[in-house]
Formats: structure tokens, C-alpha cells, sequence
């Protein structure tokens, strides 16, 4: 988890402080990265060479979303992300991640969501302002 100086590397907001917002990036060499948000983690991958490097997506180990029911760090392929719903996390409009397609349309129906996508299908368009 991120000490009380950790900051987000896209907004440079503390991260310490939004526990349930947390997401965190961590690379083949240990070096972890943490954001306050879904939307800065993805703005800061898709800044990510593909090729080889220290700093590129080839050299990430895991990827760890916070999960919005549970409230616990999973990896971010196991979670859809709800997008445009009125749940709004410390920098605004956010991707909420949320466990299993049945608990995150629910979400999407409750939160007045307009679409739902895996990790996957994440691109620098579908990001919020």
C-alpha cells in the first residue's frame, strides 16, 4: 500500500488519503507506482512505450485496481469497468471497477452507467475528462 508520500504520477495528488480509489502499477523489478484513480492509472499506461525499456508495458508484472463493492486491490483483468455512471472519485468522473458482468451491470443500472468494458477494451478515448 502506498506510504503518506506516495503521489499519483499523472495529477500528483496523495494517494494515501482515497484508499478506495487506489490502483497501482508494478513492474517487473519491484518499482510500484500508485495512482488515486482508474483514469490516471490508464492515462499513465497508455503513456507507456510497448517496446522494450525500463518504463515500458512489457516490463509491468501486475496491474491492481481497487474493486468498488469490496474495496480491496485485485488484478485488473478480473474487474469490468463501469463508464459515465454519477459515482465520482477523488479526481472527478471515474472507471469504476467493479468484480463479475451480473455485479457491474447492477452498478451501471444503479449509477445511471452508459457501458461497461474489460481492461481490454480500454482506450485513451473511452477515458473520462
Amino acid at each position: 500500500m502506498p506510504d503518506k508520500n506516495d503521489r499519483c504520477p499523472i495529477c500528483g495528488m496523495f494517494v494515501a488519503p482515497y484508499p478506495d480509489w487506489i490502483a497501482t502499477i508494478v513492474f517487473k523489478d519491484g518499482q510500484q507506482i500508485f495512482f488515486d484513480g482508474c483514469k490516471d492509472l490508464f492515462r499513465f499506461y497508455f503513456k507507456l512505450p510497448q517496446g522494450e525499456g525500463q518504463r515500458a508495458r512489457n516490463e509491468i508484472d501486475e496491474i491492481y485496481v481497487t474493486e468498488y463493492y469490496s474495496t480491496q486491490l485485485v488484478p485488473i483483468d478480473s474487474v469490468f469497468f463501469v463508464l459515465g455512471s454519477d459515482v465520482y472519485g477523488p479526481m472527478g468522473k471515474e472507471l469504476i471497477p467493479v468484480s463479475g458482468k451480473e455485479f457491474a451491470e447492477t452498478f451501471m443500472r444503479d449509477h445511471s452507467g452508459i457501458r461497461i468494458l474489460p481492461f481490454n477494451k480500454i482506450t485513451p478515448e473511452t477515458l473520462p475528462d
